[in-house]
């Protein structure tokens, strides 16, 4: 094997300090160093990483003679340790490398070295393997970066057959073994104290392998505090009827039979009614359970003794069962779930509550478990509906689903069911498309009789473009009744700006505008326009906003008629119409970041997310809609702590605290020049100023080790764009902190 680190030339950024031969440290904001080669250009450059701090999402950038851009970065997986094979010689123009192992302060071990060859390749990568496997129970991810298949297909072999974290299926693997751990570990401090679960199948003329997949995959399971009801809706196929016949007689199968067909929701409910547990739930006929998903149900209802819901993540497959997709699911959230059915599986329904709701329903073909659940968890306190992330559930989609075959039909149905769920407050609500076909947005604008006053507050210091342009969209391009504008002015200067200011009266019955020349501090103009403002709601709006469509502000308004709501926000985009802001995550990279920022136009995200509206814990004080109480509890922006970053996420945080949700919506679409007008955070004065503001959230909020109820644990937090995380223990289930 030749291996040559001798020909490297690692140089770190000022803010990356050696504390050892291999140990570094970065010190600071986006460390990275940069990776150049004396003598001779390497076949292959080996990157060894080692780091334990969790929401770490490192990068390799490359420099094509013109400098380091975004476009030109690549994610890497992590677990704790990671082997990066960079293969040079598919990429000929590359002069150097950069690499960033986070975008905040960590302590890591890192080595570099180089391999000539593929077989010199494919053995290093061996060796290294090897080595780290000894060293660790978590294995490492072993990641070739090439440009076609320049290395080969032996090396593209290793790589399949040692890479984690490049798709589904493994990363299911990873999951369930852990879940297999702690079954062995902890079956027996479960055992004899566990309800009864009892699983319905609705059957009609299944495929015996179905039937066959999903029995073995409950055999699987070492819990056995469960009964398997099949319910047979009326079949004719003899093979289907065979194998009724040959498991009749199991102690834990049992069959219930119907001479004819009546549909799903008939067959369920006649499983239902024979129902012995406490508890029960629902597989489908093509479908099968994970590993270890009894004891994780069971670990679950331990935590949770006055639970009355659980669901759990899942797993889309292929007709073979080969894990294609994650459906890495948010704590619960009725607001999400009133655009899309994103809990699907696995439900675990308490038996009582489920009979009293009167089981499922016919009338709602394709959307059956839809209406269910809409009416079994209304009513229900928060605390009392868990989520389970562990991928207990195995959804095989083979196209050959009612759902699938009669898609419209499934669509039409559950917007049907979420009129009536709505209904009964809001007897105007209709359903109406979201984004794509199968998602949904409630009319909520067409129940609001009364619309209260609105007070629009905008800090401006001359830039009279951009407040211009937005003082006419809002006249013009704002369909709303009852605006009140206030513009909070730290000091222009500009003629221009100042004789707008006199005009606003004639467009504006109520205006006002108050110039007091001062250093920009976002928070104390909001505060001050906030004093002024005598709406029912206020909302902060960034002078650098351009308005697109008339109907927004009603939108944002109106999302004020879910329960609880104090805070709403409005869907950003930067000028190439690319995603500026679709909500928080607190947490994103230690402190809090929009996630999947810069994200192309008609993408809607992980299970349609960012095409429907949500809960999240924060959104941005670029477009932030507060109503009245929620301000009163509340109270202002921290004007001392948070001056221009972060004042919007600890506004939110403490809303929260006081029992106030934030929603965002998609269906409020606004352009955002961001920072136009007062520049970066990122270099001179403004980043010591925003470091400490930084700090201050740290500090306040905890945010390095906040649990983001809108984000699942097995995302990475380092980056925008959440990859799937390798954890070493299964996160724990969780509810929402607030009834």
């Amino acid at each position: 094997m030749v291996t040559t680190p001798m020909l490297l030339h690692l140089r770190p950024k000022a803010n990356m300090k050696r504390k050892g031969w291999r140990q570094w440290q970065g010190v600071d904001q986006d460390p990275w160093l940069r990776i150049t080669w004396w003598f001779g250009r390497p076949r292959f450059v080996f990157i060894e990483f080692d780091c334990s701090q969790a929401g770490l999402d490192p990068r390799i950038y490359f420099d094509r003679g013109d400098g380091y851009d975004e476009d030109s970065g690549h994610d890497l997986q992590h677990v704790h340790t990671g082997i990066y094979v960079v293969d040079l010689a598919s990429m000929p123009d590359v002069k150097r490398l950069r690499f960033d192992p986070a975008s905040a302060p960590c302590t890591f071990w890192l080595r570099v070295s180089t391999a000539h060859s593929v077989p010199a390749a494919v053995k290093k990568i061996a060796k290294l393997t090897r080595q780290w496997y000894a060293r660790r129970v978590t294995p490492p991810v072993c990641q070739v970066i090439s440009h076609g298949d320049h290395a080969g297909n032996e090396l593209a072999r290793y790589r399949m057959r040692l890479t984690l974290g490049q798709n589904a299926a493994a990363h299911f693997a990873h999951a369930t073994a852990l879940g297999l751990a702690d079954e062995s570990a902890h079956a027996a401090d479960l055992a004899g104290n566990v309800p009864l679960i009892s699983i319905v199948t609705p059957v009609y003329n299944t495929p015996p392998a179905y039937l066959d997949e999903l029995r073995d995959s409950l055999e699987r399971q070492k819990a056995r505090n469960f009964e398997w009801i099949l319910s047979d809706d009326g079949s004719a196929r003899a093979e289907t009827l065979q194998w009724l016949e040959r498991h009749s007689g199991k102690d834990w199968i049992r069959i219930v039979r119907d001479a004819r067909n009546g549909g799903i929701a008939r067959a369920i409910n006649s499983g239902l009614a024979h129902a012995r547990g406490e508890w029960v739930c629902t597989v489908d006929h093509d479908d099968c359970l994970s590993p270890a998903a009894i004891h994780m149900l069971n670990h679950t209802l331990k935590q949770h003794s006055g639970a009355q819901f659980i669901y759990t993540d899942e797993i889309s497959a292929d007709a073979a069962l080969k894990p294609r997709l994650y459906f890495l699911k948010p704590a619960f959230d009725d607001v999400l779930l009133s655009g899309v059915n994103y809990i699907n599986h696995l439900s675990l329904f308490r038996r009582d509550r489920l009979m009293a709701c009167g089981g499922l329903r016919d009338g709602f073909s394709g959307s059956q478990d839809y209406d269910l659940l809409l009416r079994y968890l209304s009513g229900l306190k928060a605390s009392g509906i868990i989520h389970l992330p562990y991928p207990a559930y195995i959804w095989r989609r083979d196209g050959k689903s009612y759902s699938a075959k009669h898609l419209a039909t499934a669509t039409a149905s559950a917007r049907a069911a979420l009129s009536q769920a709505y209904g009964a407050r809001h007897p105007d609500v209709i359903a109406e498309k979201a984004g794509n076909s199968d998602l949904h947005r409630l009319r909520l604008d067409a129940c609001v009789s009364n619309w209260p006053r609105v007070s629009i507050v905008i800090p401006n210091r001359d830039s009279y473009e951009m407040i211009s342009r937005l003082c006419e969209d809002l006249h013009k391009r704002t369909y709303y009744p009852d605006i009140e504008l206030i513009i909070i002015d730290n000091g222009s200067t500009d003629a221009r700006v100042l004789d707008l200011y006199r005009q606003l009266p004639q467009r504006f019955a109520r205006c006002q505008t108050l110039v007091e020349p001062a250093p920009f501090n976002f928070s104390a103009q909001v505060n001050k326009g906030m004093m002024l403002a005598g709406g029912g709601a206020v909302l902060l709006l960034n002078n650098d906003i351009e308005i697109r469509e008339p109907g927004w502000l009603r939108e944002m308004v109106s999302c004020l008629s879910y329960d609880k709501t104090g805070i709403v926000g409005a869907k950003l985009l930067y000028p190439d119409n690319t995603l500026q802001h679709a909500g928080v995550i607190v947490g994103l990279s230690n402190y809090a970041g929009h996630w999947f920022e810069r994200a192309k136009p008609g993408w809607y995200g992980p299970m349609g997310r960012l095409a429907v509206r949500q809960t999240m814990s924060a959104v941005t004080g670029a477009c932030m809609l507060i109503s009245r109480p929620c301000l009163d509890a509340t109270g202002v922006f921290d004007e001392n702590n948070f001056a221009i970053a972060y004042n919007d996420i600890d506004f939110c945080l403490r809303a929260g605290a006081k029992g106030y949700r934030t929603v965002w919506t998609p269906f409020a679409e606004l352009i955002h020049h961001e920072s136009v007008s007062r520049g970066s955070d990122a270099s001179g004065e403004n980043l010591e100023r925003f470091r400490r503001e930084q700090a201050a959230l740290l500090a306040r909020h905890g945010t390095d080790r906040f649990e983001d109820r809108a984000f699942n644990p097995w995302y990475t937090r380092g980056h925008s764009h959440p990859k799937l995380a390798y954890l070493d223990a299964l996160p724990q289930s969780r509810h929402v902190l607030q009834d």
